[in-house]
């Protein structure tokens, strides 16, 4: 098979013309559930969107989606291509990157995943500085729950996510620890403690961030372990609300500490379980089967350093038992980061 890239994004298959556009249409609209839904995202309007995937399935051959009314589904036959599409767009995208930085590597775009905690509290400061220094590199920030960012990477949406530690498929630098909190009322019984026992939770009511939130999944794990069943009264993307009902004594909020603390009447314990504190490190992650361009490189090495003084929460670790620090990994190319 004979693949050639020209200046108007055409792939040249067998002897045969595919507008590369056409596959990225394909890709969003299958990802985003139906035309309408993908249109922010392709900056094309339905008709247009629709003309570019009459034109693919034409020049394949086969039926991508089965039409249902105004809903679409993938075929069988589509099901199977998008897999081979997103490769071909993350190899070219690959490609394109990768002669940008045999050239110099100063200039590209960085896609960097995160939740938005991390957008709020570090990003939000830490990219001005990083922008001053590297004014060719455009970031473009993609914003997810913590325990949905690796499959992010997994599929090549994002270069980079700022995670909890990932499994082998992935390299990673840590950044910071990142603890589970428990707010409360200055008034609250427990407002006292420098640290709290999980297990003293078991009759309190509770306010947690949803279960897509990777430090939702390390209080349910510890729950688990401590043989706890919580009482959870309300459930919130949104950590303010949380503890502005523990301030007023409705509850207490479980947070991880890279949220921003309102100041006011209330009191931030760190949590423990037998001793130990419940989170994790935060990592800033790739994938080591991905190209990672300079420029990536460069951005892992001003955050970590970033981090050492200023990720958010590190005040509340004077207290708190040390979390194990994750080892760090190495890139593809088998260099230490």
């Amino acid at each position: 098979m004979q693949i050639k890239f020209n200046s108007s994004c055409l792939i040249c298959i067998v002897g045969e013309m595919m507008n590369f556009r056409q596959l990225q249409t394909f890709v969003l609209i299958a990802e985003s559930g139906g035309f309408a839904r993908a249109e922010g995202r392709l900056r094309l309007s339905q008709p247009a969107a629709s003309r570019q995937i009459l034109a693919l399935e034409a020049e394949l051959g086969i039926p991508l989606f089965d039409r249902i009314g105004r809903r679409i589904k993938l075929t069988s036959g589509g099901e199977d291509l998008l897999q081979r599409a997103r490769r071909l767009l993350q190899d070219a995208e690959s490609f394109v990157e990768r002669a940008r930085a045999l050239k110099g590597g100063q200039a590209g775009t960085l896609r960097v995943g995160s939740t938005g905690f991390h957008i709020e509290t570090l990003l939000a400061d830490f990219l001005p500085t990083f922008r001053r220094r590297y004014p060719s590199v455009e970031i473009d920030l993609i914003e997810d729950g913590g325990a949905r960012l690796p499959e992010r990477l997994r599929r090549g949406d994002i270069h980079l996510g700022l995670t909890p530690p990932v499994d082998e498929d992935f390299g990673m630098r840590p950044l910071a620890p990142n603890i589970g909190l428990a707010v409360v009322s200055s008034k609250h019984r427990l407002a006292g403690r420098k640290v709290l026992e999980i297990t003293e939770l078991a009759d309190e009511s509770l306010l947690l961030l949803p279960r897509d939130f990777a430090s939702r999944v390390h209080f349910d794990t510890a729950f688990h372990i401590a043989r706890i069943k919580p009482r959870v009264i309300l459930e919130s993307a949104a950590p303010y609300a949380l503890m502005a009902l523990a301030r007023t004594g409705n509850g207490v909020a479980l947070v991880p500490s890279n949220v921003r603390i309102p100041p006011g009447s209330v009191r931030v314990l760190p949590l423990v379980h037998r001793g130990a504190s419940i989170g994790r490190w935060t990592v800033v992650a790739w994938h080591k089967q991905r190209y990672l361009p300079p420029y990536a490189e460069r951005f892992i090495d001003e955050l970590a350093a970033y981090c050492r003084h200023n990720y958010p929460g590190l005040e509340f670790l004077k207290h708190a038992p040390p979390l194990p620090r994750p080892k760090e990994t190495s890139n593809k190319r088998g260099e230490r980061l």
